[in-house]
């Protein structure tokens, strides 16, 4: 092979291999594009552009008579990006930034204009996009600072990047704050309304597409959420205001005066469960209560003699026994223990003197003699009313109650556990639990599941409501039921709540519970601390309200009469002076007179709007602004009293002022003796009168 055709040969293979290697390029260039495209793209957006979530506005709470429990404001967190359009030519920027630091300073005063100024200068040097200006500003000074200096250049242009985030707040504050609750994502089980509603009250999160920038530091790429966040529902909770208040006043000032350790209170509506008040106080120093646990649902301990009702109820029921039976008071020996009344006295006494009483000796012998060889058929009545099981409240963290059974309790003791239940020992209820079974009482037998949500709606409109929902439909015979209630009304006439809790205005029906707390490990006898308590409802007659006030470790006195009795008389007298619709059938007394009481003669759409309020009947024959009154057995008559210029106006039956005006208007000049209402006039009505005549009236 000669020179040339060498040379040749070698310009073709280098020619070659070029050619191979820049079709092995476009080749690689080609899978790259189009075949793993999507992969390296991603890769890449997500190295410079990512989405972040975007909390929504969460849903309000509001009380039973619209009053606003819980809702969310917004908060902002203000960030300047040092190089936006509108400032990124330093002229522009040099020529406001001190004007802006100045502004800054007299919105925040957390620092003076030099410094702000020096910071955002500072901030400019070092390219910063994502400058920290101040966190949790308000809206309203949102709107004042995008009147700034430079940040009213435009929404974008001007740097300002405003980041929302969303403050919950409680309007009331402490008010029912434990039922209200709190959104914890770290707690499995919400607390309150706002955990068992989270999903409804949450709303749908949103998305913002957030860019990084130097510093590995991510901002919104626009001012607006890519995708809008849908706000959350708001929950019409049964809560009363105004009883919530008053319940909370009622428990703390008695915590405080007998330094108890904790307590609480529960008001319902006997009618629809609704809960109208629930408060819980735990001590947290001395004479200062805090709500940091809800004994109202989650405090298991033993009732005490509150649960006295459930041990009639079933000897009634099984006709065992009549209000009438006679039973023996004071002691009453069991193997192992000897059962004591508070105050013994020994006696004979009918049933429903000693459930009024509260006789523990007597209740235990009465359920030992007819249900010791039987204990079963006792307990099978504490479990269909159920009281053995939670009643699916609709907020967590009910405790699973404790009543227990000789088949399936390992504790049982065939000498002990019946007798001590009887009078509300050796078994774990919570307040809410035996305030149910009473209202089931005042609700003629119904037992309903106490509810705190009665609606749900989104934008103004229901989406879901509910109602109570009912356990058992009749917890014992009308029969029974009559003599409980009975026997409930004469604790507070003619027992253990007469001293405290009777009201002669109102009826009141309930009773009295004192019940010593036992240590964990320790038992009853080390551990001198007692549980008072009192259950019942209101007005007995035509109960609207039940009522449960328990008190724990109080200093001092013990008995739920003496400690708990004055929470609940405070509670329910001012709920009944407050309650038109509960004394409006009351029957009128007449004291006296049956004639309309004494009135004077005025201004007739004063007068007429008090007679209305009182229901007196008025007979309008009147069209004047002013008239004369007169009583007759068919009502009150307004009679005509027109004021006619130049003419004696009749004041009789008319207070001073009314009088004054009228004289004062026809130009005469009045003299006045006496005080009340007008009884004579120097000048006869009707009679011609000129200006500056003196008249005299006489007042009594």
């Amino acid at each position: 092979m000669n020179i040339r055709a060498n040379i040749l040969l070698r310009v073709y293979l280098a020619f070659g291999l070029i050619v191979l290697f820049a079709f092995a390029v476009f080749l690689r260039l080609g899978q790259v594009q189009f075949v793993q495209g999507k992969k390296w793209k991603a890769m890449a957006d997500s190295l410079s552009t990512r989405y972040v979530n975007v909390e929504a506005t969460r849903g309000n709470i509001y009380s039973n008579d619209g009053s606003l429990l819980a809702t969310s404001i917004p908060e902002y967190e203000l960030r300047m990006d040092m190089f936006a359009g509108g400032i990124a030519d330093s002229k522009v920027f040099d020529e406001k930034v001190d004007s802006l630091g100045f502004k800054l300073s007299q919105l925040f005063q957390d620092k003076t204009a030099k410094e702000y100024a020096r910071y955002l200068r500072k901030g400019r040097q070092d390219s910063a996009r994502y400058l920290l200006i101040h966190r949790k500003v308000g809206y309203a000074d949102l709107k004042t600072i995008r009147t700034f200096p430079l940040y009213n250049i435009g929404k974008f242009s001007g740097g300002l990047i405003a980041v929302q985030q969303n403050k919950r707040i409680l309007p009331f504050q402490a008010l029912a704050a434990r039922t209200i609750g709190y959104k914890n994502e770290n707690v499995k089980n919400g607390v309150g309304l706002e955990g068992a509603y989270k999903e409804y009250i949450n709303g749908e999160t949103g998305k913002r597409l957030m860019q990084r920038i130097a510093g590995g530091v991510y901002i919104p790429v626009n001012e607006e959420a890519e995708v809008a966040p849908k706000d959350g529902a708001d929950i019409i909770s049964t809560i009363d205001v105004n009883m919530q208040d008053l319940a909370q006043s009622a428990l703390e000032k008695q915590l405080i005066k007998s330094q108890a350790d904790h307590g609480t209170v529960i008001l319902m509506e006997v009618a629809t469960g609704e809960i109208r008040a629930v408060a819980n106080f735990s001590k947290v120093e001395e004479g200062v209560y805090k709500e940091k646990f809800n004994y109202a649902i989650a405090g298991n301990q033993d009732p005490g003699s509150t649960f006295k009702l459930a041990s009639y109820m079933a000897l009634l029921e099984d006709k065992l026994i009549d209000t009438n039976t006679m039973i023996g008071t004071g002691y009453y020996q069991i193997p192992g223990k000897l059962i004591t009344d508070s105050h013994p006295k020994i006696e004979t006494v009918t049933a429903k003197k000693a459930f009024e009483t509260s006789s523990n000796a007597a209740i235990a012998k009465l359920i030992n003699m007819h249900y010791g060889n039987d204990p079963i058929k006792f307990t099978d009545h504490l479990y269909d009313w159920h009281l053995n099981q939670k009643m699916d409240l609709q907020i967590p963290g009910e405790a699973m109650p404790v009543v227990k059974n000789p088949k399936t309790n390992r504790s049982w003791n065939k000498n002990m556990t019946l007798p001590q239940m009887a009078y509300g020992y050796e078994m774990q209820l919570t307040p809410l639990k035996m305030l149910t079974m009473y209202n089931a009482v005042a609700n003629n037998g119904k037992m309903v599941a106490p509810i705190f949500v009665k609606e749900i709606r989104r934008l103004g409109n229901p989406i879901e409501q509910f109602k109570a929902r009912v356990i058992n439909d009749k917890i014992c015979s009308d029969v029974t039921l009559s003599k409980i209630k009975k026997m409930l009304e004469g604790v507070v006439t003619e027992g253990s709540g007469k001293q405290v809790v009777y009201n002669p205005l109102y009826p009141i029906a309930g009773k009295t519970g004192t019940a010593q707390v036992a240590d964990a490990n320790k038992g009853y006898k080390a551990n001198k601390q007692y549980q008072a308590s009192f259950v019942g409802y209101f007005p007995a007659d035509k109960p609207k309200y039940s009522l449960i006030v328990v008190i724990n470790d109080p200093k001092g006195a013990y008995y739920g009469a003496t400690v708990s009795g004055p929470v609940f008389r405070e509670i329910a007298d001012r709920i009944y002076a407050s309650d038109m619709q509960m004394y409006n059938d009351m029957p009128t007394r007449l004291v006296g007179n049956t004639g309309n009481p004494p009135t004077k003669a005025g201004q007739s759409k004063a007068t007429q709007k008090v007679y209305k309020a009182f229901g007196f009947k008025p007979l309008f024959a009147s069209k004047s602004e002013y008239y004369n009154i007169i009583d007759t057995s068919a009502g009150t008559i307004f009679q005509e009293n027109n004021e006619r210029k130049g003419v004696m106006p009749n004041v009789s039956g008319m207070g001073l002022k009314d009088a004054l005006y009228l004289l004062g208007n026809a130009g005469l000049k009045t003299k006045v003796l006496g005080s009340g209402k007008v009884v004579s006039q120097s000048i006869i009505a009707g009679t011609k009168v000129g200006k500056g005549v003196g008249v005299q009236i006489e007042l009594n």
